[in-house]
């Protein structure tokens, strides 16, 4: 492999809880297409994982013009130790959002489209049938249009799932986020076996499946190897990889700083066991570059 030859996963990087290392830092989101998106978003009373998640890309995104749109909300259903998106039960179900989200694609000139949510677990469909209207109602406004949907699990109910096959996303993303060890802190209402179901079930209808994992959260070596071989084991052809950051002092700590040339060591490793495609660096998120993976 590309990869044999140096590991510098072998080197911890000091962690500095005070002060993050240079790699990580971001300009300030500035520029007339940052106000552009930040309006449109706003006056179609649309939430952006960006803002909502605190995505460390998102002046450069919107500064290109660019924006994932958060639908089915703004509160989620389940309560992941790493996400800055608030928790609770939600008692409203937005079914104009797909026509406000569409519309605000349109005006923002966009030829790729991501879409995410928030998990509402309290939906007996979870809210596929949202995604689906969403995607049918993005085609209609903005024809030739490519879309991305970074799904929840959907509980891997199969009737779910099956709204989004009937509707063919260009790529379908879902994250694992961490390794199987982590998953009662990290995402203790997920499961580690039901993700990859779900990546294989949309794999074997013939979608474009992608999904990810935060770096620096505490995994080991050997655990990202295994990980990312699971992945493609599943038939996933895209993969993300980028640094774990704290949202506040209620969510999990950062274990360690993951230095650029370790990403650089686990892009090279996914290349070499058969992803299409691998973004890996530290400010790396789900979205970043999402219009280069279709």
């Amino acid at each position: 492999m590309r990869g044999d030859n140096i590991d510098p996963t072998e080197k911890k990087q000091p962690l500095r809880r005070e002060q993050r290392p240079p790699w990580l830092k971001v300009k300030l989101p500035l520029g007339t297409k940052y106000t552009d998106v930040k309006s449109i978003v706003g006056a179609h009373k649309l939430h952006t994982v960006c803002e909502d998640a605190r995505c460390p890309n998102l002046g450069e995104c919107w500064n290109r013009g660019t924006a994932t749109f958060m639908i089915l909300g703004d509160t989620c259903t389940r309560s992941c130790g790493f996400c800055a998106v608030k928790t609770g039960r939600p008692d409203f179900l937005d079914t104009d959002e797909p026509r406000r989200v569409a519309d605000a694609a349109r005006k923002m000139n966009l030829r790729h489209v991501v879409v995410t949510s928030v998990n509402r677990d309290e939906l007996a469909d979870g809210g596929a049938g949202i995604f689906a209207d969403t995607i049918s109602r993005l085609r209609e406004a903005i024809p030739g249009v490519t879309i991305e949907v970074l799904i929840p699990d959907f509980k891997g109910e199969p009737g779910a799932l099956r709204k989004l096959v009937e509707v063919q996303p260009d790529i379908l993303n879902h994250n694992i986020e961490t390794v199987p060890r982590l998953y009662s802190t990290v995402r203790p209402q997920a499961a580690y076996d039901r993700s990859l179901g779900v990546l294989r079930y949309y794999t074997d209808h013939g979608l474009t499946t992608k999904s990810g994992l935060m770096l620096g959260i505490g995994e080991q070596k050997e655990e990202i190897k295994i990980a990312l071989e699971d992945l493609a084991a599943a038939g996933v052809e895209i993969v993300t990889l980028g640094q774990y950051l704290q949202p506040s002092r209620r969510h999990l700590p950062v274990d360690r700083w993951v230095t650029p040339e370790e990403f650089e060591y686990w892009k090279s490793f996914g290349l070499d066991i058969g992803f299409r495609h691998v973004e890996s660096a530290p400010l790396v998120r789900s979205s970043y570059h999402a219009e280069e993976h279709v």
